[in-house]
């Protein structure tokens, strides 16, 4: 299957990323987070205004439409969500793989993500490291996550 085109974030994209993020935290996490954790995780989007100005305050890729990914300031991988039913489909990869180049280009020599317990693993493939465990509170639950780094120009993980 070929990967989806990427594109920059528009505004009116707003509604199908919140879907796209509800899916993901829904079919994804259930084997590392419990159901409470899972609706305050996707709560997160119930504001969709707010969630649109987080996603338009980053570089946000829309992997039309079945993913997308955000990359806050030059070094921080902010979001990436891929749905359910495109998980294996080289979607995760073709948005890391532009926002690592982003990154790069921008000037980052290394690039952060704080990746949820079901993610680990896929940055752990793209070269990452954890730097840290985490525990943080969402909508009056505490969700564990990891301060991963990848440093750029070195051994890229991803196909040219």
């Amino acid at each position: 299957m070929s990967v989806p085109a990427l594109r920059p974030f528009l505004p009116a994209d707003t509604a199908v990323l919140a879907a796209i993020f509800v899916a993901s935290i829904e079919g994804l996490t259930g084997d590392d987070y419990g159901e409470a954790q899972q609706e305050a995780w996707a709560a997160s989007v119930d504001d969709e205004v707010e969630f649109g100005k987080r996603l338009a305050s980053g570089l946000t890729l829309d992997g039309s439409p079945v993913g997308f990914a955000s990359l806050k300031g030059k070094d921080y991988v902010d979001l990436l969500y891929v749905h359910p039913g495109a998980v294996g489909q080289g979607v995760a990869a073709a948005l890391c793989d532009a926002l690592e180049k982003l990154a790069a280009a921008r000037g980052a020599k290394s690039l952060t993500v704080d990746a949820s317990d079901n993610a680990a693993e896929f940055f752990v493939k793209r070269g990452y490291e954890a730097q840290q465990r985490n525990t943080v509170s969402l909508n009056g639950e505490w969700l564990a996550n990891t301060t991963m780094q990848k440093k750029l120009g070195e051994a890229e993980g991803g196909a040219q």
